[in-house]
């Protein structure tokens, strides 16, 4: 993301539609509180998530629906715990706004309006049958079973219902974890409807987001491109430009697309081929971008400059600063060239996600450094532009179904994420033009055998790992001494949390078999099983 300094582009902590109306998610640090977020928006209702500690003066300004309370790692009664702010309590009174909170967020509700939380006898984790309170009709509970499964996270628990609330279900560990105030509308819920693991948790978050709440089920896709497209004409006019980096990947492919369908050529994509993409992947980006896509596209030649600069460097996090580094010098000479040639040239556009806009905003604030993030942020102020992030409202699910709706073909739409430094940071230690090879040939063997096996599209991303690792082999009658690789393939909806992909041992097999017999340099394929978190979805 871009870096918060007076001397590089700022990008804005938080989304600009102050029409739209909007399912308000606050956030108490929960590592769930990304998914309550898809959830609404997969019910094609627009939500947003902001800091639990958000100010009455910043969701004032929104048309409010309704509200969801995360869940979060605090004990709501202990000194410093987070809470709503008494005046963001007001709004919601004064504008009769629907509540649901949700573990912490239950809890939030009890000890603002009376119960009594404490810690339980034991900690309850993972699938636990839920039983509605009989004779208990709540509209929250439309059309379920009279007990169902639902996944729990808890340590604290509820032993005292706040004045005016009700039970509605328990547990066999807890007799109230769900609540209700039908005159103030307000709901509460010890369980996580959002995860996976609770199977009728969708149909309890559309029975209060589409049912009780009445949010209109209006997010879609095609409105959502109309809309940019008005937008950004307004906005950067009949003559202004508009420069933005592409990759060939999904993100700015769907971003360069939508920039052309508004402002046609005065929208200047760049490529720059670091040494480091995959096989062709310049050749294929530029027929697929330039020829079909229609877009004003240039590819700069670049791999000498990086992998000169990347001779005898091992560290991941230097690795990225010279690729990063490198690239803006790169684009800035290219933007001066565009200015030179159209006169002019305003704005750049970034393809932001909301994934990244959640980590700026979260209640835990910022994350650690675990790596540089490797967007196209940190453009020196100088160059005096002003950001266009056409999806930083979208997660990455939605941005395919932008593709689809914008005409893109699904071949493009559904390609895996690939990371700015490119191999660089797959290829374990120092990075040359021998090893980018090897490691090119031995990815394109990958994915031609997870498409020619169906697996292709299951997977979120899959990719090769070469390792700075050597192991002793023997082909034909003689021994061998080469490298070792790894395929990394991992199943994720929005990236921030993944799990390993089980591919068939006989997909394993055919990729090994022919990763060792096709790519000199290789005798050796190893498979990564490690899910995010601990592990990240790349090795670097």
């Amino acid at each position: 993301m871009a870096q918060e300094s007076s001397e590089f582009l700022k990008q804005s902590s938080q989304l600009g539609n102050l029409d739209r109306p909007q399912v308000a998610i606050l956030d108490f640090g929960s590592q769930y509180s990304h998914l309550i977020a898809r959830r609404v928006r997969e019910l094609h209702v627009y939500c947003e998530l902001y800091s639990c500690l958000v100010t009455a003066e910043e969701l004032a300004k929104h048309e409010l629906t309704a509200v969801i309370l995360s869940g979060g790692p605090n004990s709501v009664y202990e000194e410093g715990a987070p809470h709503v702010a008494p005046d963001v309590w007001k709004i919601i009174k004064d504008r009769k706004i629907p509540v649901l909170g949700i573990c912490y967020g239950m809890q939030e509700l009890a000890h603002v309006f009376g119960g009594e939380v404490a810690p339980g006898l034991k900690r309850e984790y993972g699938k636990a049958s839920v039983s509605r309170v009989k004779g208990c009709n709540s509209p929250l509970f439309a059309g379920l079973p009279e007990e169902f499964i639902m996944w729990m996270s808890h340590g604290d628990k509820l032993h005292k219902v706040p004045e005016g609330f009700k039970a509605a279900a328990g547990t066999s560990n807890a007799d109230f974890v769900a609540i209700e105030n039908l005159s103030s509308q307000m709901w509460g819920l010890q369980f996580h409807p959002e995860v996976t693991h609770s199977p009728l948790g969708k149909d309890i978050l559309k029975n209060f987001v589409v049912n009780i709440a009445k949010a209109k089920q209006d997010w879609v896709m095609t409105d959502y491109a109309n809309e940019f497209i008005e937008e950004v004409r307004a906005k950067v006019g009949p003559t202004g430009h508009v420069i933005g980096a592409v990759s060939g990947g999904v993100d700015s492919t769907v971003a360069a697309v939508l920039m052309t369908k508004a402002i046609g050529d005065r929208f200047h994509a760049v490529m720059v081929d670091n040494g480091c993409l995959r096989k062709d992947e310049a050749v294929n980006v530029l027929k697929r971008m330039r020829d079909d896509c229609k877009v004003n596209l240039r590819c700069v030649d670049a791999k000498d400059r990086f992998l000169d600069l990347l001779k005898g460097v091992t560290d991941p996090e230097k690795k990225r600063k010279i690729i990063g580094g490198t690239f803006i010098d790169i684009f800035q000479e290219e933007a001066k060239k565009i200015v030179k040639d159209s006169g002019e040239c305003n704005y750049l556009l970034q393809g932001t996600l909301y994934p990244d806009v959640i980590e700026s905003i979260s209640y835990k604030g910022p994350s650690a450094t675990i790596k540089t993030h490797h967007n196209v942020g940190g453009l020196p102020a100088s160059m005096k532009l002003k950001l266009i992030e056409p999806l930083r409202e979208l997660f990455k699910d939605e941005v395919r179904e932008l593709g689809i709706a914008l005409g893109i073909d699904e071949a493009s739409v559904w390609r895996h994420p690939f990371p700015g430094p490119g191999l660089a940071i797959r290829i374990l230690g120092e990075v040359t033009a021998e090893r980018c090879a090897i490691l090119q040939q031995a990815d394109a063997i990958m994915i031609e055998e997870l498409h020619k096996s169906g697996h292709y599209r299951m997977i979120g991303q899959a990719f090769v790992v070469l390792l700075p690792v050597k192991s002793v082999g023997v082909m034909g009658d003689g021994r061998t001494y080469e490298n070792v690789a790894c395929v990394r393939c991992v199943e994720t909806t929005d990236y921030m949390t993944a799990d390993f992909y089980h591919l068939p041992y006989e997909v394993m097999g055919n990729m090994s078999s022919r990763i060792i017999n096709e790519v000199r340099g290789i005798n050796r394929l190893c498979y990564d099983i490690s899910s995010k978190p601990p592990a990240t979805i790349e090795w670097e």
